[in-house]
């Protein structure tokens, strides 16, 4: 049985020029989706799955990162005074989830190099690397299933996703064999390929576990598409050496990388909440009489 899967990598060191302006000032991690920072989903989601252990690769102006999962004593001594023990709880919470801890990557040298900087606080264990812009359902078991698998194959297993051909060249594509159910193993990647080039149309979009053998794959990889150290440069040389697999799934997720998959995932996550969703449908509702909208 391969070791437990225990420590998390989430890069959290990009501009956000996409959310500007929005980003000048502070981190796009900390942009809210209902009333919670996006990368506190993704924290949760790790937390869910098992994982106590998460380091936060940052860069310049992102220290409300660290002061987001801190403990604040003022603000807990004034909800505690006001009677507001429920908020009490959840803010203290932040700071008893998992151990995190943070390390900045210095320069915004592509994905590769932002896992790479991992490589001391990893060591020789297994770990998962989560994209801060991706957000799943609370239900979605897939970083689950990714551990799942990993523990009964020992092979580091990437998130893979079904896109229209035309999206292909935004993402890393896999090249996938001898497929069984949603798990399929890979034999090869690409980096953003042109439509007509791509092996398939199955993307490796924000999730995955590698063994600690990536970290000297990265060291060999080169600066690829956009001059930067790409990650997926660095799976393609890790597949000359061991097994990577895939696992493939339909939904669940939300690329709030992008201004309308963001809205999206606002008003779902909101819909799916008691205390939001039923008022939410009545605006929602009464917006698409007066727009219009069947």
């Amino acid at each position: 049985m391969s070791e437990p899967v225990r420590k998390a990598v989430i890069p959290a060191a990009g501009l956000g020029t996409r959310f500007l302006p929005a980003t000048k000032a502070q981190p796009k991690e900390m942009l809210p989706v209902v009333d919670r920072p996006s990368i506190q989903y993704v924290v949760e989601e790790a937390v869910a799955a098992g994982i106590d252990d998460i380091l936060i690769v940052t860069g310049r102006n992102k220290r409300t990162l660290e002061d987001h999962f801190d403990r604040n004593v003022e603000l807990e001594s004034q909800l505690l005074e006001k009677g507001k023990l429920e908020d009490l709880e959840e803010v203290r919470a932040l700071a008893e989830m998992a151990d995190i801890h943070y390390v900045r990557q210095g320069e915004p040298l592509g994905l590769g190099h932002a896992v790479s900087v991992a490589a001391k606080h990893v060591g020789d264990h297994p770990f998962v690397v989560l994209l801060g812009d991706d957000i799943m359902r609370k239900e979605s078991t897939l970083l689950r299933d990714m551990i799942a698998n990993y523990e009964r194959t020992g092979a580091s297993t990437v998130a893979l996703m079904q896109v229209p051909p035309e999206d292909i060249s935004a993402y890393g594509c896999a090249a996938p064999e001898n497929r069984e159910g949603n798990v399929c193993s890979i034999v090869d990647v690409v980096e953003k390929p042109k439509p007509e080039d791509a092996p398939s149309n199955l993307a490796i979009v924000g999730r995955y576990l590698f063994t600690p053998r990536i970290f000297e794959t990265l060291k060999q990889v080169q600066p690829g598409v956009g001059g930067e150290i790409q990650l997926t440069d660095a799976i393609a040389l890790l597949l000359k050496e061991e097994p990577v697999m895939g696992l493939i799934f339909e939904d669940g997720r939300f690329d709030i990388g992008k201004k309308i998959d963001y809205l999206r995932a606002t008003v779902e996550l909101a819909l799916a909440r008691p205390d939001l969703g039923p008022e939410l449908r009545v605006i929602l509702a009464d917006i698409c009489r007066r727009e219009g909208i069947v």
